[in-house]
C-alpha cells in the first residue's frame, strides 16, 4: 500500500511526539519494544494483558465492574486498565505505534479504524469470530460497519460493542413555562433558542460544542437542515454545497446570541456538566450522556429525542462511529486479549456496559434486555433508525486521514468561524479540498 504525503507526516510527528507523552514500558504492559509493524505472539492465554480505555473517564467505572467480572471468570488472567480521554486516544496510539508501547487490546472505533489498520497496527479478526461463541449473535450493521471503516478490504479488525446515534435534549420544564413546543423540526429548534435566552439572567437556550468533537455536530447541523442525503457527489464531497453553507452559517449564528461565550472551548463533557448544571434549553450530544443528565435532572426535566426534522418532512443526519474492541498486533498475549474481547461482548456484559453507557448494544440477545425500552432516548433512537423516518449521511471512515482531518486539521478552524475569524464557506471549502484529496489517494491505493 502506498502511503499518502499526510500519513508520512502524521508518522513524523508521532514519533516526534513519543518523547513528550512519554508512554513507558510499564504503562503499557511490555518492555516497550511493541509497535505497529510486530507481530507480537498468540501467548499462553493466561497471565496479564493491558487494556486501553478510548474513553477514560467517562466509562472507567462501568469497564473496571467489566474487568472485575472477567478476572473472577478468568483467574489465571489479570487485566490492567489504563483509561485513556476520547481527546487524547489517537494521538497516543498512533505514538505507541511508531514508538512502541501498545497495549494487548483497547478501544477501536470506526472513526480511528482505518488510520490505526493503514499503519498495520491491528490483528485481523474474522477468524476468531467465526470459531467464536459470538458468531452469529453480535448486530451485523455493526460488524460490517467496521468491516467498511478498516480501509476497503473487507477485514475485520474491530469487535463492535456499541452504536451510538446524536439525539436533542431538552428541559421540558424549560419549554413548558416558556409555552414552547417540543423541539422536533429545525424552525422549531431555532425558534426555543431564541426564545429561551436570556443573557442578562445567564439563561440560555442552546450550548453548542465548540471545543473537541466540534465537527461531527456542526456536520449534523448542516446536513440535517439542508437535507443532502449523501457525503459524496461522485468523487468530490457535498461538504461545501450552498446548502450545507447556508445550513452552517444559521447554525453558528447561535453562538453567544443564544449560547454561551464559554461554548468556544467546550468539549463534551464540559457541554454536559454545564447543561446539567444550568438553565439552558437544549443540548445537542448523543446517547452517552443521558445517564448523567437522569442522575442531574430526574427524568420529569428532560427529555431526549431524535434530531430535528428538515424542510423536506424527513431527518438527515450524519453517521454515528460504532465502537468496538481491537488486539493489536505486537500483542504477546493474543489469546488472553481475545477472550476479554469475547467476555466483553457476551450478551450479559455488553448488555451492562450499554446500559451505564446509554448505547445500543452490538450482541443481539443484550439488545432485548428490557432497560431498552425504559432508557426513553435509546428506544427513540432505535425505533428513528428503523422505521424509515432518517436517513443516514454516511461518514468516510473508511479513510485513513478521517480522523485527522476531522479533528486536528479543522477543529481550531470551527472556533474561528464561531469568533468571525473565518467564514462557513470557507471553513467547509478547506475541509472540502482535504477530503476529495484523500478520496483520490485512497481510490488510487484500492483499485
Amino acid at each position: 500500500m502506498k502511503i499518502s504525503i499526510r500519513r508520512s507526516r502524521r508518522a513524523a510527528i508521532a514519533v516526534a511526539l513519543g518523547s513528550v507523552l512519554a508512554l513507558t514500558a510499564t504503562a503499557c504492559g511490555d518492555d516497550g519494544s511493541g509497535s505497529g509493524g510486530d507481530k507480537g505472539d498468540a501467548g499462553s492465554g493466561k497471565g496479564k494483558i493491558v487494556f486501553w480505555d478510548n474513553n477514560g473517564g467517562v466509562r472507567t467505572d462501568i469497564w473496571k465492574e467489566v474487568i472485575a467480572d472477567f478476572q473472577k471468570a478468568n483467574p489465571d488472567i489479570k487485566v490492567e486498565y489504563v483509561g485513556i480521554a476520547s481527546t487524547e486516544y489517537q494521538s497516543k496510539v498512533d505514538t505507541a505505534i511508531q514508538g512502541g508501547g501498545l497495549p494487548d487490546v483497547g478501544g477501536v472505533g470506526a472513526a480511528m479504524l482505518a488510520g490505526f489498520s493503514a499503519q498495520n497496527a491491528l490483528e485481523p479478526l474474522d477468524d476468531r469470530l467465526a470459531k467464536s461463541s459470538l458468531n452469529g449473535k453480535l448486530n451485523e450493521n455493526m460488524v460490517e460497519s467496521l468491516k467498511a471503516a478498516g480501509g476497503g478490504d473487507g477485514t475485520l479488525y474491530s469487535i463492535p460493542t456499541s452504536a451510538n446515534n446524536g439525539v436533542l435534549y431538552y428541559r421540558t420544564d424549560l419549554f413548558k413555562k416558556a409555552g414552547l413546543d417540543e423541539p422536533t423540526t429545525w424552525d422549531k429548534f431555532y425558534a426555543a433558542a431564541d426564545k429561551l435566552t436570556d443573557a442578562k439572567k445567564n439563561e440560555f437556550g442552546y450550548t453548542i460544542r465548540g471545543g473537541a468533537g466540534s465537527i461531527a455536530q456542526a456536520l449534523d447541523a448542516a446536513y440535517g437542515q439542508s437535507g443532502i442525503t449523501s457525503f459524496w457527489n461522485g468523487d468530490k464531497t457535498t461538504l461545501n454545497d450552498p446548502k450545507n453553507v447556508a445550513a452552517l452559517e444559521k447554525y453558528v449564528a447561535l453562538y453567544k446570541k443564544d449560547t454561551p461565550a464559554a461554548d468556544l472551548n467546550n468539549d463534551f463533557t464540559k457541554m454536559v456538566a454545564q447543561w446539567d448544571s444550568g438553565t439552558i434549553g437544549m443540548l445537542n450530544h448523543n446517547l452517552g450522556s443521558y445517564q448523567d443528565h437522569l442522575k442531574a435532572l430526574g427524568a420529569d426535566k428532560f427529555r431526549g429525542i431524535p434530531q430535528p426534522i428538515g424542510a423536506t418532512g424527513k431527518r438527515v443526519q450524519v453517521s454515528n462511529p460504532v465502537d468496538g474492541l481491537g488486539v493489536f498486533k505486537s500483542s504477546k498475549n493474543k489469546d488472553a486479549a481475545w477472550k476479554f474481547i469475547e467476555f466483553a461482548t457476551s450478551a450479559a456484559e455488553n448488555s451492562k456496559f450499554n446500559k451505564s453507557a446509554g448505547q445500543v448494544p452490538s450482541n443481539n440477545d443484550a439488545a432485548k434486555d428490557a432497560w431498552i425500552s425504559q432508557a426513553e432516548p435509546t428506544k427513540l433512537a432505535a425505533a428513528a433508525l428503523t422505521d424509515g423516518s432518517t436517513t443516514i449521511v454516511q461518514l468516510p471512515y473508511y479513510l485513513p486521514d478521517w480522523n485527522t482531518i476531522s479533528k486536528a486539521d479543522n477543529e481550531p478552524n470551527f472556533q474561528k468561524v464561531l469568533l468571525g475569524d473565518m467564514s462557513a464557506k470557507d471553513f467547509l471549502d478547506t475541509m472540502a479540498e482535504q477530503l476529495n484529496k484523500a478520496q483520490a489517494e485512497w481510490k488510487e491505493q484500492n483499485g
